[in-house]
Formats: C-alpha cells, structure tokens, sequence
C-alpha cells in the first residue's frame, strides 16, 4: 500500500469509529440504547438495512462468485421483494401494536418465557458464528495489504466495531453503516470504472460483454427445472422467498432496523427501498465479478492469487514444481488470447463461418475450465 491508501484506510476507520462513539455514547433510557428513540426515518432504515444484510462478505466474495460462475447467482434474491412486502404487511404492525424491543420479546408474548430463551439463543449462536465470518474476511484483505499477522488485524477490527457498538447504541449502528455503505458503493464504481478503463485498451465495451456472453457468465435467469441446476428462477424464487422472510422477519439483526422507524410507514418504505434496490445492487456487484474475469482474459492472471502463499511455495522443495506449473499456465493463457483474438478479428471481418468456429473454441476453453483460473 502507497501512503495515501494507508491515510485514507487509517482516517476512514477513525472517522467512523469516534462518530459512533462520540457522537451517540448517551443514552437515557434503554427505548434510546436499543431503537434509537424511534427516530429513524425511511432512508436511514432502508439503507441500514441493506448495509446489515450486505456485509464485507458480500463485496469481496460475490465479484469471486460470479468471477467462478457467472450472473446466476442474482436469482437467488428473486423472493425478496415478495418476501419484504409479507414482512411489511404483516409482521411490521404486530411487531408495532406489541410495543417489543426484540422479536423473541414477541415469542414469550406468544408461547411463554422458555421458547423466548431458545430463540434468543439460536440468534446469539448463528449471529455469533456469521460475525465471526463477517470480520475474518475484511481482516484477511487488511492483514494481506498491512502484512500484519491476521490474528492482530481481527482483533483490531473486532475491537473497532465493539468500542462504537457498545457505546452507541442502535444509533451508531445505523447511522456508521450509512457511512459504511457509501465508502464500499463509492469503492465498488472506481473499481468497475478502472476495470472498464482497462478492459477498453484491449476491446470495447461490447466486445467485452461478447466475450463473457460465449464464456457463460451473462446467464442470468435460468427457468430449468432440473434439480441439479445450482441457480435457477424457481428455486431462487421460492427458496429466496422463505429464506428472506425468515431473515427479515424474525431476524433481530434487522428487526431492531425497522422497530427504530418514526412510525409503521416510515419502517414500510425503509423495507420497500430494500425491496427495490437489493436486487439491482447485487447485479452490480456480480457484473463487476464478470468484468473481472473478462479483464483476465486479456492480461495474465497469477497462478494463485495470495502473494505470501506463493512466496511461501518459492521457497520450499516444491520450488521447481510450481515453476512449472507457472510456465503451463502462461502457455494456456496465451493460447487462449489468441483464440480470442481470432474470434474479435472475425467479427471485424463480418465472416460467419470464422466467427462459429471462434466461438466454439473460445467455449472449448471454458468448458476446459482455463478461462477461470
């Protein structure tokens, strides 16, 4: 990292960090500490929401999954918008007429003291289990680019969000994952404009589509019904469905979001604005995945991607091994760009015939799986 990646990660940090903690560190009454006094209008609801829902995770992993697999996976958002308009007319008003903190408040309500405990509980074990993975990944990107020990760096991120979550309350919460989503959005454009930039050197902008259209990374709804077919409309449809509702329903993490809206409407539009924009937003993210995977067609990706393991394996008796394994992978790459450049050369030339047989071979590569290495 350049100095000015290191002041701008370090004062982003800070910035958020001491607002959180200073600005929301007195609470009154426990109706402040866990709801925000009830004060949140619609955006900050909707995008706190989002920003709960889309963690680190999102960001780094779901460019890597479409990277591997293509647009498919947006599918699997397919029963959100159903699922939140449910939430919104029926769980949001019970919720509201109860006057509860917690959705597991509702549960002793309803059934009694010991079904409250196991719900809290299965919440406390799968939310501690799915933090866990949420700080490890970013943790992983910030111990790589620091070359700190990763076991430091999740400690300190862990310790971070802890000092303002603790100290402010629902309010620090939602408010610092506006700020949050707005550094990672901003983050998201630049990336898919330098990779835009970059790709455009070698083709254009459709050319690139082209390219991952013969790949097989443009498919983004699929109505098989063929049980084996990992992402299709249905499943994504109902499985996204029941999965969402459960999720946004009961799910304290985002319950305790639209309990701290001004009223039933303004938490309505703060789950509507999800149910508008989430799919649309996760399109983006795997778009940016798929021009990834184009911009490695045209410039030579790495055998394997984390620089230390690959020193590591340098330095070991397996040296020569990976040496020529390395020189393999070059001879693809460059077998492969040249079958691109064949099939762009055809479709200059307006040739049919050259274009079908481009096509076929630039399939053949991915189908052999060199396309995503």
């Amino acid at each position: 990292m350049s100095n000015i990646d290191l002041i701008v990660l370090l004062s982003t940090l800070a910035f958020i960090v001491g607002y959180g903690t200073l600005k929301y560190k007195s609470h009154s009454n426990i109706d402040g500490y866990l709801l925000g006094d009830k004060s949140f209008k619609w955006g900050t609801i909707g995008l706190s929401v989002m920003a709960t829902q889309a963690s680190a995770i999102t960001f780094i992993s779901t460019p890597g999954q479409a990277y591997e697999s293509g647009m498919g996976f947006v599918q699997n958002y397919f029963g959100l918008p159903l699922a939140l308009i449910i939430v919104s007319a029926v769980f949001i008003p019970i919720y509201y007429k109860l006057k509860v903190f917690t959705a597991y408040e509702f549960l002793e309500k309803r059934f009694d003291l010991k079904t409250r405990l196991l719900g809290a509980f299965l919440f406390l074990l799968q939310r501690g289990l799915a933090a866990g993975i949420t700080i490890y990944a970013p943790a992983i990107i910030i111990s790589t680019v620091l070359h700190w020990d990763l076991s430091y760096t999740i400690v300190l991120v862990g310790g971070l969000v802890v000092i303002y979550t603790v100290s402010g309350g629902s309010k620090a919460v939602s408010i610092t994952q506006k700020q949050q989503m707005a550094v990672i959005m901003v983050g998201m454009f630049v990336a898919f404009g330098i990779l835009i930039y970059l790709i455009t050197e070698h083709v254009s902008f459709k050319e690139a589509l082209s390219v991952a259209g013969n790949l097989g990374k443009l498919e983004v709804v699929n109505f098989s019904t063929d049980g084996s077919v990992r992402y299709t409309f249905w499943n994504g449809l109902l499985a996204g469905l029941l999965l969402q509702m459960s999720y946004f329903g009961t799910d304290q993490s985002q319950v305790s979001r639209y309990l701290s809206g001004k009223n039933i409407a303004e938490s309505r539009m703060g789950l509507m604005f999800n149910a508008i924009l989430k799919i649309p937003m996760q399109f983006f993210i795997l778009f940016v995945g798929v021009m990834v995977f184009v911009f490695y067609q045209y410039n030579l990706p790495p055998v394997h991607f984390k620089v230390s393991n690959v020193e590591m394996i340098e330095g070991s008796a397996k040296a020569d091994e990976y040496l020529a394994l390395e020189a393999r992978h070059r001879e693809i790459f460059d077998e492969k760009k040249e079958a691109l450049a064949s099939l762009q050369a055809a479709r200059m030339a307006g040739d049919e015939n050259q274009i079908e047989e481009s096509e076929s071979l630039v399939r053949q590569w991915g189908s052999l799986g060199y396309c995503s290495l």
